[in-house]
C-alpha cells in the first residue's frame, strides 16, 4: 500500500507563494554617516589620557640606573657637576 500526501498539506506552499521584495525596492541605499559632538570628542580624547597616564610608570628605571652608575664614579660627582644640576632645578622652579 502506497500513501500519497496524506491531507494534502504542503509544508512548502506558504513559502512558494510568497512575494519576493527586492532590498533595493524597499530599502533606502544611501550613505551611512555619523556626527560625534564635540563634548564626546573631548571625552573621549580625556578617557584616552588617563588610560596611557594609568599605563606609564611614575618612575623611569632605566634613567634611575643610568644615574646611579654616574653617581658611583667619583669624577663624575665634582664641582662642575653640582653646578650645572642646581643651575637646572633653579631654571625649572624660576623658569631662568
Amino acid at each position: 500500500m502506497i500513501i500519497d500526501k496524506i491531507g494534502g498539506i504542503n509544508p512548502l506552499s506558504n513559502v512558494q507563494g510568497s512575494q519576493r521584495v527586492s532590498a533595493r525596492s524597499s530599502v533606502f541605499m544611501g550613505e551611512d554617516s555619523i556626527s560625534v559632538s564635540r563634548e564626546a570628542q573631548e571625552m573621549a580624547e580625556a578617557y584616552y589620557l588617563s588610560e596611557v597616564a594609568a599605563e606609564t610608570p611614575d618612575v623611569r628605571s632605566d634613567l634611575v640606573e643610568q644615574i646611579r652608575i654616574k653617581i658611583q664614579d667619583p669624577m663624575y660627582l665634582s664641582g662642575a657637576t653640582i653646578d650645572s644640576t642646581v643651575d637646572k632645578i633653579l631654571a625649572s622652579y624660576f623658569g631662568a
